[in-house]
């Protein structure tokens, strides 16, 4: 059976010793008291919550999945799931970065993301269920009517209700424009829905007292394409004048997807029979609303692949340990055993310091990001403002497909480590592995992602959001540049950011004679620029322990960050050189291929 052991140290480090979280929370009006010693509270019972109540459940939920009833359209989840829950409500987690006009604590992002984290370790399947009802409260919250916000915020954040988001229909994935999901007018200013969507995570289930539906459908008088989308708030029950629920809404779970992994969440196949619902912000302008919970579920999964990497890492580590099986290479280790634990292998260590690496660097980068979005939602100054959103929206695809590609070769890397038993079951390895797997393909697939990064957030503003990133590095390679101890962290970073404006100046030029060639090298372009920004935290990090260890402090924790430092700036950094030449290599070679794939 697996373990956990919540990564309170390196969270602490990461946001007190290398962010200065608490300092930076001072310019912010709303979180000014917020101080060390409060963030620590707060992420230790967090650790507590995620650790001895959910994770219990995940093999379990795993193995017992969800339940349909076809008749009445309801789905029971897992044992123990619905309990888990109420405690979770109980311990007023889901209102813990909510605004207090709704009832929320109103703490900083940066600390539910640490409490998203844990409990993404734990159980990312019973997480999914109040992870989507943030993305429901913060599109609501931003587009939302009064008399919307009145009814629906208190209640998401409680928990008292969960949400969805209902994009995706049986012929219409990704590209929205071909939605074909129908609202009516009706005279009392509501409007009667009526279509199908399918993979609907969280999309039924027995946990809370009402599930409020976020769906996308057209207008009568709709122009065609994506500009025609609007959005609507859609409760599976009715609610009354006095906020009492009233009768059931015809928007139905018809079926459960049979999946690979993520067996605890129920991803439901919805039937929407006329079902009332209310617009949410401007007619045919539903996307500029669901974009608001669609980039959330982007940190939002990067985080369950983050959540992953860390407790695959820490149960691979401790096989390694105890399993023993041949003799090291250079001398017996074990001189005790019949063989020795296979972490004297060197294989076995690249492979743990892998996963160790890329759960560092993801925790360091997410935790980078939430503190920016804590500054865009609330710092005084204005332009800091403006440029924390605009560095948001520059790393938000890199945090999804960076972290969740990572997380895929960080799985599969442990559950190499436990060799045969990695693929039994009982060990809880291979669970990771296909639980991860849905983390690269929905809210948008890490092509697309790489897509949006390269071509929206890179060329589509001449590349003025990734100068600002390299005004960032170009700081910390001023600081540091003539520091000789500092040098094999901050010299790959300055080389690759000088490549990287290169780089883009060449795949734009390409691209503005052929289109495909941005289509061909896009995946790899997100790929060294997840290495560039990584490479940057990793710097940032071995600045700190650095600093420490010359001040004379002795605690081992930092000459182990700094020889995890060193591992990824010598054997996964350097793949950057590869992906550059990969992506320089061109569309002909993809396109002109027609015989082949006959």
């Amino acid at each position: 059976m697996p373990s956990y052991t919540p990564p309170l140290r390196d969270m602490q480090f990461v946001m007190h010793e290398v962010l200065k979280v608490s300092d930076e929370l001072k310019a912010l009006p709303a979180h000014a008291e917020v101080d060390v010693d409060t963030i620590n509270a707060v992420i230790e019972e967090a650790g507590k919550f995620a650790a001895e109540v959910i994770f219990p459940l995940n093999i379990s939920g795993d193995t017992e999945g969800c339940v349909l009833d076809k008749a009445t359209h309801e789905v029971k989840t897992p044992t123990g799931f619905k309990d888990a829950y109420a405690k979770y409500v109980e311990g007023g987690w889901a209102a813990l970065s909510c605004d207090p006009a709704y009832g929320g604590q109103g703490l900083p992002f940066v600390l539910n993301q640490c409490l998203y984290e844990m409990m993404n370790s734990a159980n990312q399947a019973w997480t999914m269920y109040p992870g989507l009802s943030h993305g429901a409260y913060e599109a609501l919250h931003a587009h939302g009517t009064d008399a919307q916000k009145a009814l629906y915020l208190p209640k998401l954040t409680s928990g008292e209700w969960t949400g969805t988001m209902c994009l995706t229909e049986p012929h219409c994935g990704t590209d929205l424009g071909l939605l074909r999901t129908k609202a009516e007018p009706l005279a009392d200013g509501s409007y009667k829905i009526t279509g199908n969507k399918i993979f609907i995570s969280a999309g039924e289930h027995d946990m809370a007292a009402n599930i409020v539906h976020l769906v996308l459908a057209r207008l009568p008088d709709a122009p065609k394409g994506s500009k025609g989308i609007s959005l609507f708030v859609v409760p599976k029950f009715n609610i009354n004048a006095d906020g009492s629920l009233g009768e059931r809404n015809p928007i139905f779970c018809t079926g459960l997807e049979h999946k690979m992994g993520i067996h605890g969440n129920a991803t439901a196949q919805i039937a929407i029979d006329g079902a009332i619902g209310t617009l949410v912000g401007q007619p045919n302008k539903g996307l500029a609303a669901m974009f608001v919970m669609m980039n959330a579920a982007r940190l939002g999964v990067g985080n369950q692949s983050l959540g992953l990497t860390e407790v695959a890492y820490q149960n691979a580590l401790a096989y390694a340990k105890d399993r023993i099986q041949m003799r090291s290479l250079s001398g017996t280790k074990a001189k005790d055993k019949d063989a020795d634990p296979i972490i004297v292998h060197p294989d076995v260590r690249k492979m743990l310091l892998t996963a160790k690496a890329y759960a560092e660097g993801g925790r360091a980068l997410q935790i980078f990001c939430t503190l920016l979005l804590d500054k865009a939602h609330g710092h005084a100054d204005e332009k800091v403002r403006k440029d924390s959103e605009e560095l948001v929206a520059l790393l938000t695809p890199i945090v999804k497909a960076f972290i969740t590609d990572n997380g895929h070769i960080a799985t599969n890397a442990c559950m190499q480590v436990f060799g045969g038993h990695g693929f039994i079951k009982e060990w809880g390895m291979e669970q990771y592995v296909r639980d991860n797997r849905i983390n690269m393909i929905y809210e948008g697939t890490n092509t697309i992602q790489s897509l949006d990064l390269l071509g929206r957030k890179i060329l589509g503003n001449n590349g003025a959001s990734l100068k600002k990133f390299g005004k960032l590095v170009g700081k910390l390679v001023e600081e540091e540049g003539v520091n000789e101890k500092m040098a094999e962290f901050i010299n790959p970073v300055a080389y690759l950011a000088d490549q990287m404006t290169k780089f883009t100046t060449e795949i734009g030029f390409k691209g503005l004679q052929n289109p495909d060639e941005v289509g061909a090298a896009a995946v790899d372009y997100l790929r060294v620029a997840g290495h560039l920004v990584f490479g940057y935290l990793f710097a940032r990090m071995a600045q700190v322990a650095l600093r420490e260890i010359a001040a004379g402090n002795t605690d081992p924790f930092y000459q182990a960050k700094l020889q995890t430092a060193r591992f990824y700036f010598a054997k996964l950094f350097p793949e950057t050189a590869t992906l550059m030449r990969t992506a320089r290599a061109g569309s002909k070679v993809l396109m002109d291929t027609d015989l082949a794939l006959a």
